[in-house]
Formats: structure tokens, sequence, C-alpha cells
């Protein structure tokens, strides 16, 4: 008797159109315009970005929108010594959550225009965006940010956004 097959390796391509809705599509139209957009839940205060429309926290829809800083502070960073894809920056990079001024959840961005080894927590930075021309209703409206050259942030401004 043959032994059983367990697994099969397919090649597989799976396409989506997704609708962002509409509290994220009002986040994306924002990029487009240099601006970065968050939404306030009625309850607890909390500013979410990229806004989902409700705070999770609550369970209320977010409708009260806040034009949010292009500064804030990394929280947390990976550098990133691996070649993945033709389209990832030259390595190493540094992959970073970036909690904006005003805002009570990290953004995922790239943190550039300084060596990776100097990258840290606390580390004090702006949003850098594409020319005007260039930008598009996606996150990638943002190409990195980067270092302000202001003193870091203290640890116990950041420590519960970790």
């Amino acid at each position: 008797m043959a032994d059983p097959v367990t697994t099969v390796t397919s090649p597989i391509r799976l396409e989506y159109d997704i609708n962002a809705g509409e509290a994220p599509s009002r986040f994306l139209r924002g990029l487009v315009e240099g601006r970065i957009v968050g939404q306030r839940c009625p309850v607890c205060s909390k500013v979410y970005v990229p806004p989902r429309g409700s705070c999770p926290v609550d369970g209320v829809a977010t409708t009260d929108e806040v034009e949010l800083a292009h500064t804030g502070t990394v929280t947390t960073f990976c550098v990133v010594n691996l070649e993945f894809s033709p389209l990832a920056p030259e390595i190493p990079y540094v992959c970073a959550q970036v909690l904006l001024d005003g805002a009570d959840i990290a953004l995922f961005g790239l943190i550039a225009e300084t060596p990776a080894a100097e990258v840290r927590m606390g580390m004090r930075v702006e949003a850098v965006f594409l020319p005007p021309e260039e930008r598009t209703t996606s996150i990638t409206s943002i190409k990195w940010f980067r270092p302000t050259g202001e003193p870091d942030a203290a640890y116990d401004s950041y420590k519960e956004y970790l």
C-alpha cells in the first residue's frame, strides 16, 4: 500500500478589491492632501489613526474627525537586514510604530534619513510625504518618517502604547 498523501503544494493567486469604508476613506483622502486624519471616541476620548469608524474599547461610532500632527515618537522598531522584495528599501532599513502627537494608537512606517543603528525608542520623528503629484489614496503617500532633531521623548510618555 502506498503512503497516504498528507500535503499538496500548489501555486495560488488571489486578487481582492477592498472597500476601505467611510472613515478609512477620509483618512486616505487626507493623505493625498498631505494631512493625517484620525477620529476621536466620544466616550473615552482616544484618537485612532487610521480611523475605523468605531471605538474598539467602547463600541460606539467615532465621528469627531481630528487632524493630527506630522510629528511623533518611535515606540518600537525593527531593523530589517534581509532582502525580500524588489520594492523594499536598501538594507538595512527600519520599520517602526510611530505614535503621532495627539494620537492614541501608533502608525506603522519606515524610518529614513538616519543610519539604522541610530534609531531608538523615544526618537522624535516627522512624516515625509511624497510630492503632491505622486500622492495617492494609500499609506505609501507617507514616504517615511525622519528624525526631527528634538530630544527623545521620555519613556513614561509612550510606555502604555508599546
